[in-house]
């Protein structure tokens, strides 16, 4: 079963798949197209994926951040909170 487990075991789960596919393209946006130093964190196991930025978030930062949110909570809206629940948590390190 896909780790969303919105398919059937066996079976290609598609949410699992785009929740990959926007949190890569938001990761390797965030290093290669805005320049940002991340620490990246993964564990395949449990599909977790942790990205901080350790530079000052830039412009393109933000706005990167800002689809990759919009684009989670579609998915959720369209999939369902059962299988995709959106928790967000800003960080102030300086705090």
């Amino acid at each position: 079963m896909g780790h969303a487990g919105y398919a059937p075991k066996g079976k290609p789960d598609i949410l699992c798949s785009a929740i990959s596919a926007l949190s890569m393209h938001t990761i390797n946006g965030l290093e290669k197209a805005a320049g940002q130093k991340l620490d990246v964190k993964t564990n395949e196991e449990t599909a977790f994926i942790s990205c901080r930025i350790l530079d000052d978030p830039s412009e393109s930062s933000n706005a990167l951040m800002m689809a990759f949110e919009i684009s989670m909570k579609g998915l959720s809206k369209d999939y369902g909170k059962k299988f995709l629940l959106i928790q967000s948590k800003e960080v102030n390190d300086n705090a």
